[in-house]
C-alpha cells in the first residue's frame, strides 16, 4: 500500500490548456508523458507476495487481459480476485468455459469478473451488428448460432459477473463495467463523450472498488508506440470528482501495468499480458482495511 501519501483533494484539469471541447482534444491530442502528471500523483510499488497481510484488512488480487493464457500464471496468496476483462480471444463460449474451469481451482473467497472487449459475445449490441457486417472479420465468432451465445455470462459460474452493476462482498462496495473508448470497433465500444459518460454516470457513489476495463485519462494509460494518452477523461472526471473509490482496477491498456494513486484512490493497471501478448506481469496484491461494522 502506499504510504506517506497525503489524502487530500482531487485532481483538476486545466481543460483550457488542450481547448474548449477537453473530449476532443484528450482524443487527438498526443499529449507528453511527463507534463499530464499532477504534483500529487505518485508512482506506487506493488506489494511483495510475502508481505503479512495487516490485521482487519482484506486482500484483493488484481489481474486483467489474460486473453486465454491463464496455464503459466503464478497466483498469489489472497482473499478476493478481481479480473477486469478480456479473459478470451474472442468471447468463445469454449474460451468462457477454459477460463471459468481455471477459475474453479482459484483458491480465493470471491472472484469478481469483468468484460473487456474482447469479450464480443457478451455485447448484445455488438453481436447483432456483427451478423449485419462483413462476414470475414470474426469468422469463428459470426459462425455461431445465437443460441450458442445468447446467455454467454451463465458460463461463469466460479465467479460473480459484473456488467453495469454492483455487488458487496466482506462489506466493500464493488461495481464493474466493460466500456471503453472506440478503438477498431471492438465489444464494448463506445464514441468518447456523452455515450460513455451516460455509462459512468450509473456507477453509483460511495464505491469502495472499481472496476473498468480501461483505465482512466493520465492514470496508466500511456502508450509509447503511439506517444499518446488514450485513457477515457470522462471515466477520470467520474472517478476523481464524484465517486472516489478507494481502489479503481482496470486493464486494456496492456503497456500501462502497474500502479499509481492520487492521494486518494490508488489505480491499478493489472493487465497480464505484455504488448506482445505474453503473460508475464504478475498479478498485484492490494489491501483494503475491512469496513467498520462487516
Amino acid at each position: 500500500m502506499a504510504h506517506g501519501i497525503p489524502a487530500q483533494g482531487k485532481v483538476t484539469i486545466a481543460v483550457d490548456e488542450y481547448s474548449s471541447n477537453p473530449t476532443q482534444a484528450f482524443t487527438h491530442y498526443n499529449i507528453n508523458q511527463s507534463r499530464f502528471q499532477p504534483p500529487h500523483v505518485h508512482m506506487v510499488d506493488p506489494i511483495p507476495y510475502d508481505t503479512p497481510k495487516p490485521a482487519g484488512h482484506t486482500r484483493f488480487v488484481c489481474i486483467s487481459d489474460t486473453h486465454s493464457r491463464t496455464d503459466g500464471i503464478q497466483m498469489p496468496y489472497g482473499d478476493i480476485l478481481l479480473h477486469t476483462g478480456d479473459f478470451t480471444e474472442l468471447g468463445l463460449p469454449s474460451e468462457v468455459k477454459k477460463f471459468n474451469d481455471w477459475l474453479g481451482n482459484l483458491p480465493y473467497e470471491y472472484k469478481i469478473v469483468i468484460a473487456g472487449n474482447h469479450e464480443l459475445t457478451f455485447d448484445k449490441e455488438f453481436m447483432a451488428d456483427l451478423v449485419k457486417q462483413d462476414y470475414y472479420r470474426f469468422p469463428s465468432v459470426s459462425k455461431l448460432k445465437p443460441e450458442d451465445f445468447d446467455n454467454v455470462q451463465s458460463l461463469l459460474t466460479n465467479s460473480i459477473y459484473l456488467q453495469d452493476s454492483e455487488v458487496t462482498v466482506k462489506g466493500f462496495r464493488i461495481y464493474g463495467a466493460p466500456w471503453t473508448p472506440w478503438f477498431n470497433g471492438w465489444g464494448f465500444n463506445l464514441p468518447r463523450g456523452q455515450s460513455l459518460l451516460d455509462k459512468w454516470n450509473l456507477i453509483p457513489e460511495g464505491i469502495d472498488i472499481l472496476m473498468t476495463h480501461g483505465p482512466p485519462l493520465g492514470f496508466r494509460d500511456w502508450v509509447p508506440k503511439e506517444l499518446q494518452r488514450v485513457g477515457c477523461v470522462e471515466l477520470l472526471n467520474t472517478v476523481q470528482r464524484r465517486v472516489r473509490p478507494k481502489l479503481h482496477v482496470f486493464g486494456g491498456i496492456h503497456e500501462g501495468y502497474g500502479i499509481m494513486t492520487d492521494g486518494y484512490t490508488t489505480y491499478v493497471n493489472a493487465s497480464t499480458c505484455t504488448v506482445s501478448f505474453q503473460p508475464t506481469n504478475p498479478p498485484i496484491i492490494f489491501d483494503l482495511p475491512n469496513p467498520q461494522g462487516s
